[in-house]
């Protein structure tokens, strides 16, 4: 009789101490039953709690709230410690800019690793070598290096036992033990890409192949051997990165005389302590940050920037885009670091020109389409030309002050001011509030 071995053996090799708590992810349907089954018998020869947490999306209507009554009322007849969760998936998709099936991952993951830190249990979940077989294949199309190929069989505190089997085998093994399930009918559809891969291509490497999945899930164990090798490497390159004021930088000698995956992988590691997270940062934004001249600079997730030094690779997160702010004659504003002053005193080497005031003035970033006509010019040119003939990175861009009156570019610091001015405008004055504090001997005002 199938006996799914693997798993016991995997159970028995991560908790052989008597006493342990394992919280399983039971959706209802056939894998996860079947790990709610066979952690069951093999936690009965054992002093093991087995305890059961199902979440609801709140995606399917009625027929979500019918798989969490079933997974309910399947503890409840089997005497098993059973937790609910729901969450609100949509609304946080559309709230913070992800797929359905990303937000849903996240809320689910926040409930088990809650519910198994108040329970002191340690989580398990039912994904198996097919679902490892499609993450490899999703993960290839996205693109990514050799660590991020496959599932994990431990990340943290969630346990998977299943990698090593298949989904017939799960699926027999129901089938003789007689378990019960549900259905997610969407798992039917081609809308998600796991689907079109599971419905469409791997019948099609295993054709090839029959033992294409379990052949994929064993080179993603070797590949995780190597990467755990690669990993340590990069993480004492990425420990000789200097701090800064606003991020991190790493000098190029010693990321130069590094192996080329090693290099990789510190720049990975570096971005995700400046950012507090690895999810989106891809092998895109690596070779990005790897492949930049020197004093060019590239934008990264997260509000990072990257930027050639030209000695150091510099990665740093950039404040918020300054607030648009109303700026009246005699008055003086802030835009992030810098102060604006309008017919009013400034300290003494401050960026100073005229404008014409026949409109409301207003200080804000720039937006495409904004045009200035500067003095000596043969006619306007766009402020983003003018930001790059001035030397004025990118990442500066947005934090510089852009002085508009009635609506359109009047004066930006370090490019000057439209030449209907003149001479008989209006003085703006520009200057960054660490000027003004070294001028008067203090704190800004």
């Amino acid at each position: 009789m199938n006996e799914l071995l693997p798993a016991r053996r995997f159970l028995s090799e991560h908790f052989p101490a008597a006493g342990a708590a394992l919280l399983c992810a039971v959706s209802g349907g056939v894998d996860s039953m079947c790990l709610l089954d066979a952690v069951l018998r093999w936690a009965a020869e054992r002093d093991v709690r087995v305890l059961a947490a199902h979440f609801n999306h709140q995606l399917r209507g009625a027929a979500a709230d019918r798989d969490e009554t079933f997974v309910r009322e399947y503890c409840a007849a089997r005497g098993v410690s059973f937790f609910a969760g729901r969450g609100e998936t949509a609304a946080l998709a559309a709230r913070e800019g992800l797929s359905v099936e990303e937000a849903a991952r996240r809320l689910r993951y926040a409930f088990l690793k809650e519910t198994a830190r108040r329970e002191q249990a340690a989580v398990l979940t039912a994904h198996h070598a097919d679902d490892n077989a499609e993450t490899m294949l999703l993960n290839l199309c996205r693109g990514t290096g050799s660590a991020g190929l496959g599932i994990p069989p431990v990340r943290g505190n969630v346990y998977r036992p299943f990698l090593a089997l298949t989904r017939r085998e799960l699926e027999e093994y129901a089938a003789v033990r007689g378990l019960p399930h549900v259905e997610d009918e969407t798992n039917g559809t081609d809308d998600a890409a796991r689907n079109l891969l599971r419905h469409r291509v791997l019948p099609v490497l295993r054709e090839i192949n029959p033992r294409a999945a379990e052949n994929m899930a064993r080179t993603a164990g070797l590949l995780a051997a190597d990467s755990a090798a690669l990993d340590a490497a990069a993480r004492a390159l990425a420990d000789a990165a200097q701090s800064g004021p606003e991020g991190l930088r790493l000098d190029w000698a010693a990321l130069r005389a590094a192996p080329e995956s090693v290099q990789g992988r510190a720049v990975l590691l570096i971005m995700e302590r400046l950012c507090g997270r690895r999810r989106d940062l891809s092998a895109v934004h690596i070779r990005a940050a790897l492949e930049l001249k020197p004093g060019a600079s590239c934008a990264l997730p997260y509000g990072m920037t990257a930027k050639n030094g030209g000695e150091a690779l510099e990665l740093f997160r950039l404040p918020p885009v300054p607030e648009p702010a109303e700026l009246p004659p005699g008055g003086t504003v802030c835009f992030g670091a810098w102060r604006v002053a309008l017919d009013a005193a400034g300290p003494p080497g401050a960026f100073s020109c005229r404008v014409r005031l026949d409109g409301a003035a207003q200080v804000t970033a720039w937006r495409p389409g904004d045009r200035l006509t500067l003095p000596g010019s043969r006619g306007s040119r766009s402020l983003k030309r003018l930001f790059a003939d001035a030397g004025i990175p990118p990442e500066e861009r947005d934090r510089t002050p852009v002085l508009r009156i009635g609506g359109r570019a009047a004066a930006v610091p370090g490019l000057g001011s439209e030449l209907s001015a003149g001479d008989a405008g209006v003085q703006v004055i520009f200057y960054k509030e660490t000027d003004y504090k070294e001028h008067t001997g203090g704190e800004a005002t």
